[in-house]
Order: C-alpha cells, then structure tokens, then sequence
C-alpha cells in the first residue's frame, strides 16, 4: 500500500484534484468527512468540544455549528491547537480502520489521504509521498467567498490561520499547481498518476524482498 498525503491551502482545488486520481484507480480518505463523523452528536469529541468552547456553538438540534466553531478557532491560535487535540486523536483512530479495511481489499492499494491541516499538525510521519496542492492566496480567496459565503475578511482569516504556501512547499514532495485550466490539470493528473503507480510499484518490491 501506498499511503498519499493529499494537502494544500484551502480552497486551493484539492476535492478536484483528488477526484481526478480517484478516476485513475486511487482510494481516498477524506479526513474532515473523518473529523465530521467523529464529532457527531453524544460522541465522546463532541461532549470534549461543547465541554471546551460552550454550548453556543450549537444548532437548535444540538449538532456542532461548524461555522461558529470555525469563527472561534481561526481567529485564535490557541483555541485551534485545544480544537486540534480534541479531534485528532479520535481522527486517526478512525483512518488507521480504514486503512486496513482497504489493505483487506486491496494489498496494492494507492491510498489519498486528503488533509487540508497535513503539515500543521505535523503528519508528514504517516505518508510515503505528500502531494501540495497550490493556488495563489486571490484565488484561493475569490473561492472562499463563492463556496462558502464568507466575506472577504473571513476569507483571509482562513487563510492567515494556515501556514504559508512558502513554509508548505520544502515539506512536500510534489508541488501541484492548481491555478491553470482544468484541461492542463488532467494533463498533468495523468503524469502524476504515473508516478504514484512507480512508487506503489517499487515499495511493494522493497518489501517483498526484505521478506
């Protein structure tokens, strides 16, 4: 199995670049669908995270208001990583599980694991290779405020609470540039899927050989 971090800033084009690999053959993990589960109402997370921020944060049916939350956290470093300590723990012992439900499957497996805090929250450790995905902050931006209705303020909030694309760049392994046409992408998808497979293909040898 080769397991692949999958990371840029948000709202650099990840989800598109992740379901053209996934088209080629790739598995994929999203870890904020991960992080969505585990704080479903009654879990333990989710006791952690009212307990910790309030139940201002609530919506009327008691589920977290991820928004809200969102606006507390990105504002302020501190409450971030306290978010972070809560969730993470319970994140990865969920992906662990996936993982061997796939290995189960598919021994060979390339495995995306798209995760949008990769580097700061230092998982470079888990993966073999980790792809960047990069859009200029404008862009990036301009889709914010069209995909989830910030202002423009909130926008760079957002991005102002992530590390900068100069301090991502020397920590990955391949560098994707997602501000060109789509078309282009796919171009360069199918390069990068090759890639992947050579990787997938001499780790498998490396290990097979060693035993």
């Amino acid at each position: 199995m080769l397991k692949v971090g999958l990371t840029g800033g948000i709202a650099s084009g990840k989800t598109t670049i992740a379901r053209l690999l996934v088209e080629k053959g790739a598995y994929h993990i999203d870890f904020d669908e991960l992080a969505h589960d585990v704080e479903k109402k009654g879990t333990p997370v989710w006791e952690q995270i009212v307990r910790n921020f309030g139940p201002g944060i609530l919506l009327e049916d008691g589920t977290i208001d991820r928004r809200k939350l969102a606006q507390i956290v990105f504002k302020n470093k501190e409450k971030l990583n306290q978010l972070n300590q809560i969730v993470h723990p319970a994140v990865l012992e969920k992906w662990y599980k996936c993982l061997k439900d796939i290995a189960d499957q598919n021994a060979q497996a390339i495995v995306l694991n798209d995760v949008p805090l990769l580097f700061e929250v230092g998982l470079q450790g888990l993966f073999d290779h980790i792809i960047l995905i990069y859009s200029p902050p404008d862009i990036q931006i301009k889709r914010l405020m069209e995909r989830n209705g910030y202002t423009e303020e909130e926008a760079k909030q957002r991005l102002a609470a992530q590390m900068s694309m100069e301090e991502k760049v020397p920590l990955a392994d391949t560098v994707f540039d997602n501000s060109l046409p789509l078309e282009e992408a796919k171009t360069r998808v199918d390069i990068l899927w090759e890639k992947l497979t050579r990787l997938q293909k001499d780790k498998y040898l490396e290990r097979r050989n060693s035993t």
